[in-house]
């Protein structure tokens, strides 16, 4: 799809493959590519689901610090909202995305693993929000996603202080959901978000847009949002197959079409 960012589809599993060597640091260019590959997989049928990966060395080593370093104000603002919009369409991928770590995934790597559903890491990998140590602050979702994920008082440690984590720790606090040897990085996400592929594919959009839209409010809108789509689920043919199959041979033997 792009120079440094391109979709890599495997029956229903699509892979937003960064490759821009050596670091995949994330300039204006990859940080556009990458935008344009969420739309790209949410808006195709054919995916399922999704994997964000870097590659066997790296994940993401954060933005490209030699074109920000000399940013006047102004221009800074447009870089930030450029960033975000991007991450914030990784996000907004209305299906399961897993993000398959090697290496380093430190700044903006980070804040874009945490745009997934769920994080897999090799052993020897390091997460971390570094910003601190360049005298400003995180500027793509870590102040706001990593807080939510591991508690305010983890997140400010990580901030505040610029560390590396690496994968035992990211384990213990929440911030990855499994840790693998380094080679089985990749495989260990594919076979994660396989479970989905064949999954009702509007429920499952429906459930992530309940919970992600339900944790930034009070629990009775969340609960009115949670009755919404449930109830739009009764139009669609999988609930329909999903019920009867149920009823005539018993749980866990639906086939879904994804309508």
């Amino acid at each position: 799809m792009g120079e440094f960012v391109r979709v890599e589809a495997e029956g229903a599993v699509a892979t937003i493959r960064l490759d821009r060597p050596k670091m995949n640091a994330l300039n204006a260019q990859v940080v556009a590519e990458l935008a344009e590959a969420a739309r790209a997989v949410d808006t195709d049928p054919a995916v399922r689901a999704v994997i964000l990966y870097g590659g066997e060395r790296v994940f993401a080593a954060g933005a490209d610090i030699k074109e920000m370093a000399d940013l006047p104000y102004a221009q800074a603002t447009g870089h930030a909202r450029a960033l975000q919009d991007a991450l914030n369409a990784v996000a907004g991928i209305g299906k399961p995305v897993v993000a398959a770590i090697t290496g380093y995934a430190l700044g903006g790597g980070l804040e874009l693993a945490l745009c997934a559903d769920f994080r897999v890491v090799g052993e020897s990998a390091k997460v971390g929000q570094p910003e601190i140590q360049l005298g400003v602050i995180p500027g793509a979702g870590g102040t706001q996603r990593l807080p939510r994920l591991i508690g305010p008082a983890r997140a400010k440690d990580l901030i505040f202080t610029g560390r590396h984590v690496a994968a035992g720790e990211a384990l213990a606090i929440g911030l990855v959901d499994r840790v693998v040897s380094d080679a089985q990085v990749y495989v260990a996400a594919t076979k994660l978000v396989a479970r989905y592929a064949q999954g009702p594919a509007v429920a499952l959009r429906a459930a992530k847009q309940a919970i992600d839209a339900g944790l930034e409010t009070d629990l009775a809108t969340g609960l009115e949002i949670e009755r919404l789509h449930f109830a739009g689920l009764f139009a669609t043919e999988d609930q329909k197959n999903g019920m009867r199959s149920f009823v005539e041979e018993g749980p866990g033997k639906a086939k879904f079409s994804g309508r």
